[in-house]
């Protein structure tokens, strides 16, 4: 007698996924998480040098609106 197949039974079959819209996900949180890391090392780096940036500032601004002028009055 000859065998029948019987469907619905055995071993699945394994189905490729749709891994497009997966990975699409994982790029934008990935591209997120790039900026954020990104933001947060320049606002690390800006108030770390935040002090020493206003003095040198004070001192350039003092130096250009007293110090100089000074010597333009003696020098006419």
């Amino acid at each position: 007698m000859a065998e029948e197949q019987e469907y619905g039974k055995g071993v699945p079959m394994v189905i490729n996924p749709q891994m497009g819209p997966i990975e699409a996900v994982v790029e934008d949180i990935r591209y997120r998480a790039q900026l954020i890391a990104r933001n947060q090392k320049l606002d690390s780096g800006v108030s770390v040098t935040g002090v020493s940036g206003f003095i040198a500032g004070f001192v350039f601004a003092i130096v250009m609106v007293v110090i100089i002028p000074m010597f333009v009055w003696k020098v006419m």
